[in-house]
């Protein structure tokens, strides 16, 4: 049982210019200056939240992945972020786990933004996706995906959670930043689990604010580590297996929820 050491980034995007983007992530993973096991990145944290996928979306294994894989090894790290990905015809905003080894898992986003036109262009993931890293079982999810409490419900089966830890990666605008911070306050208390979610800050295309308010919110739903507001920040905290399962022996609560999967009557 061993804790984890998570270190997210806070940044400011340059809209639809992977270049710059790339670039401005390296300095920010190669300044990491202590020994991390998970970083990560913003939704779309290559191009910033765009519905124009032709010409920037990429397939699966290019540039911004290759360069997952070689920071990931560089690292030591696992690294985690969403890209717009292109595949067999199909838009999806993807979130990449890459392990220090350059294997990796993905998660397709299922809740596509509606007031953002995401549906209109992209594919909806079908599948939710754990990762097992280090002891640890993990839920990656995607921006609005975080308005969705049955998508997240953790589950409880002979004893075993379904997972420890909830990554939410995000576009998250000023305007609706209040909901973002108690939604995820609320998905670490339902689920008895560690959230952390990982906004970008500065203006967007259309002039659209956001203010990033990043944080790491353990079971109780205390806050363990934010940044600060309107500013790039990286943090880096730890989080620990025994007091989690310290909390969900004190606090029963999983043993009451309601059986039942997404579909089911």
């Amino acid at each position: 049982m061993q804790d984890l050491k998570l270190t997210f980034i806070q940044a400011e995007l340059t809209w639809e210019d992977v270049e710059k983007n790339i670039e401005s992530f390296t300095r920010k993973v190669d300044n990491i200056s202590e020994k991390t096991d998970v970083i990560i990145l913003p939704e779309m944290f290559n191009t910033g939240f765009s519905i124009n996928p032709e010409g920037i979306a990429e397939k699966p294994g290019g540039k911004t992945f290759t360069w997952m894989q070689q920071k990931a090894n560089e690292k030591n790290a696992a690294l985690a972020g969403s890209v717009l990905t292109e595949q067999n015809g199909n838009y999806y905003n993807r979130f990449y786990w890459v392990n220090p080894d350059g294997t990796h898992q993905h998660y397709d986003k299922k809740h596509l933004f509606r007031l953002g036109k995401e549906w209109q262009v992209f594919t909806a993931g079908t599948q939710k996706t754990i990762i097992n890293f280090k002891g640890w079982k993990i839920l990656p999810l995607v921006c609005y995906d975080l308005r969705f409490p049955v998508w997240s419900k953790n589950r409880l089966t002979d004893g075993n959670f379904e997972y420890d830890l909830a990554i939410y990666v995000a576009n998250w605008p000023v305007p609706r930043v209040y909901a973002w911070k108690q939604l995820l306050i609320a998905r670490a208390i339902e689920n008895l689990a560690y959230v952390v979610g990982v906004n970008r800050v500065g203006k967007a295309a259309g002039n659209i604010d956001h203010s990033g308010e990043s944080m790491l919110v353990d079971a109780l739903g205390h806050i363990v580590a934010k940044a600060e507001p309107h500013k790039e920040k990286t943090v880096t905290a730890n989080i620990s297996k025994a007091n989690l399962e310290a909390t969900r022996k004190q606090l029963p609560f999983a043993m009451d929820w309601d059986d039942f999967k997404v579909g089911e009557a």
